[in-house]
């Protein structure tokens, strides 16, 4: 059943991670961050994978959690921003359970992470350049992938997730 399976999508920033704890907690399922799982099956974090692997032999680890993680009965998973990316990925969350996209603008996104040094695509060149490319490619998959969109905007953590509890069927 697809309300037992809810996947959050969306930019770095978005608040899939905080977001998604709180949806789990409210329907009472276990919550997983797939970044998280991946820094805790390797014992390092992402920064150190992306700078020792490259994106491409990140992006290989995160398609592995995803399917694995999707096919599990009841779980509340926040992806990776960049899980959209991959065919498979999408594949996997949109058959396998309900979607929500957590839609930020690039200017909230900006003010959210503008003290985070942990973010590898966001440490060389400009921020606000770089967030305009990821959303201008991923902004239509995350659409076209979602069953709902959640715009996130300045609204509090509660208000959202009662706002996607309420359209989950």
């Amino acid at each position: 059943m697809a309300s037992r399976r809810i996947f959050l999508i969306g930019p770095m920033g978005s608040g899939k991670t905080t977001v998604g704890s709180q949806i789990a907690r409210a329907k009472g399922l276990p919550f997983v961050d797939s970044d998280e799982e991946i820094e805790s099956r390797t014992g390092a974090d992402i920064a150190l994978i992306f700078e020792i692997e490259g994106e491409a032999g990140f992006r290989a680890r995160e398609k592995r959690v995803i399917e694995e993680l999707t096919q599990r009965e009841d779980l509340v998973l926040a992806t990776g921003g960049g899980a959209i990316l991959d065919e498979a990925n999408r594949r996997c969350l949109s058959e396998r359970g309900f979607v929500v996209y957590l839609k930020s603008g690039v200017e909230t996104l900006l003010r959210r992470l503008r003290h985070d040094t942990t973010r590898p695509l966001l440490q060389n060149g400009d921020p606000a350049v770089t967030l305009r490319r990821i959303m201008a490619l991923r902004g239509p998959l995350y659409e076209a992938t979602a069953d709902v969109i959640i715009e996130t905007g300045k609204q509090p953590v509660k208000q959202l997730v009662k706002k996607i509890l309420s359209q989950i069927p």
